[in-house]
């Protein structure tokens, strides 16, 4: 028997040699941030009344905040970012491709929170959209895009064997801002997902909710990553890991603030001691099938009112100002908006539908009910911003976030893209047969 042993260790090892484990079984994730902080005065992100006017200092630094995960033989980047929205299409396609040949990623998620006291990133290196006016914007805009390449590659390389959880809790902290008659739809779901690594050590937590950072006064003109970045500082602070935030349907949402939590600094907190709780009772477990699916789709639309007319465009460039407004009708095709969506399921359960834009609430309170068999969590300013996405009885009742003059795509955009999102998702998880 001894002699037989002896003689079989070779062949184990010669098996495991021209045998390598397959990329069936593996499940990773790696985290990395980079700080994207402007550092000279340029416009801001997200008030049309301040139009050019340049920022003054930081009361906070901003962040790009990257988490990877390897599931069997694909990967995706989940990018938080502490700006007022996540980048142009052709800045995307340059960040998809480069990240692609970088670190073999196969789908990203970038969000935005949507802090209105963030850079403006349109401007381009072009005479009238702010050459020569707003160097240090057009300067900025091409320093972001390196910057958030290098953080998903940098979290590609620090991925390591991990664990998988999740959880959810409505939070009473946001409110509607938009609806006129009772009930006013909110959507409180607080969801948490948790990153271990094989020893149950936190390597990161991705968080979800759905609110307008716009608790800061306008009339500040310093950089802030607003109760969003207070948030993943108390958390990270309590718990001693890295979190990062992917802003939910807050089209028609503000946050629900009380006589101790009115400011940023205390709402933040306040809606963090809500993510501990959440994060501490959550189990992760290595995946038993790890896979990632994914899908990108553009929607093709008639907008809603004539952009590509002269006098409209004057109108809405004068509403912040005319470089800006050059600037972001680039990314336009005429009067067609080209709205877009991502589509991921991890692991056949976990469900991350992202929208380019500020999607109303019930859009994401009807996908989750209706992924009644797996999590759904809704991304929106995600991979892209294609302005106001209301329902269609939002539209009804008019009203800004509603109406044509920011609301660009037109009736039952929202719907029909959430249906899709839906049917991707039933068609990832094999639901649908073909006819015999």
């Amino acid at each position: 028997m001894r002699v037989r042993a002896v003689c079989l260790l070779p062949v184990v090892l010669l098996s495991l040699l021209a045998f390598p484990v397959t990329a069936e079984g593996v499940f990773k994730v790696g985290f990395a941030k980079a700080d994207i902080t402007p550092t000279a005065p340029m416009p801001m992100w997200g008030y049309g009344a301040r139009h050019d006017a340049l920022s003054q200092g930081v009361r906070d630094p901003l962040y790009a905040k990257a988490v990877v995960i390897e599931a069997g033989d694909k990967k995706l980047a989940l990018v938080g970012l502490d700006l007022g929205r996540s980048p142009e299409a052709d800045m995307m396609g340059r960040i998809r491709a480069a990240v692609k040949v970088g670190s073999s990623i196969d789908f990203i998620m970038l969000s935005g929170s949507h802090t209105h006291h963030g850079p403006v990133i349109e401007l381009r290196d072009e005479e009238g959209m702010g050459k020569g006016k707003f160097d240090a914007a057009v300067a900025y805009v091409a320093t972001l895009e390196q910057k958030l390449i290098d953080v998903i590659n940098e979290a590609a390389a620090a991925t390591q064997d991990a664990r998988i959880g999740w959880g959810s809790a409505d939070v009473d902290m946001n409110r509607n801002r938009h609806k006129k008659f009772e009930p006013k739809p909110t959507d409180p779901e607080l969801s948490v997902i948790r990153f271990d690594d094989l020893d149950g050590k936190i390597i990161a937590l991705m968080t979800n909710y759905s609110a307008h950072p716009t608790m800061f006064p306008g009339e500040d003109l310093r950089f802030s990553a607003e109760w969003p970045g207070e948030m993943m500082s108390h958390v990270e602070k309590e718990l001693g890991t890295n979190v990062g935030f992917l802003q939910g349907s807050a089209g028609d949402l503000s946050c629900k603030p009380t006589e101790t939590t009115n400011t940023i600094d205390t709402f933040g907190p306040a809606l963090g001691d809500e993510v501990i709780k959440i994060a501490k009772a959550i189990e992760t477990t290595v995946p038993e099938k790890p896979s990632i699916q994914g899908k990108d789709q553009d929607f093709t639309y008639d907008t809603r009112i004539p952009v590509d007319n002269p006098i409209v465009k004057k109108l809405l460039a004068d509403a912040f100002f005319p470089e800006f407004g050059a600037a972001a009708f680039m990314s336009m095709k005429g009067d067609k908006i080209t709205p877009h969506l991502t589509t991921i399921l991890i692991n056949n359960e976990l469900a991350l539908v992202g929208g380019s834009g500020e999607y109303f609430c019930d859009h994401a309170k009807r996908l989750k009910e209706r992924a009644w068999d797996m999590k759904a969590i809704f991304v929106g300013y995600c991979n892209g911003h294609h302005m106001y996405f209301p329902t269609i009885e939002g539209a009804s009742v008019g009203g800004y976030g509603a109406d044509a003059t920011v609301s660009w795509v037109p009736l039952g955009a929202g719907e029909e893209i959430i249906n899709t999102a839906l049917i991707n998702l039933y068609t990832m998880q094999g639901k649908y047969k073909l006819p015999l």
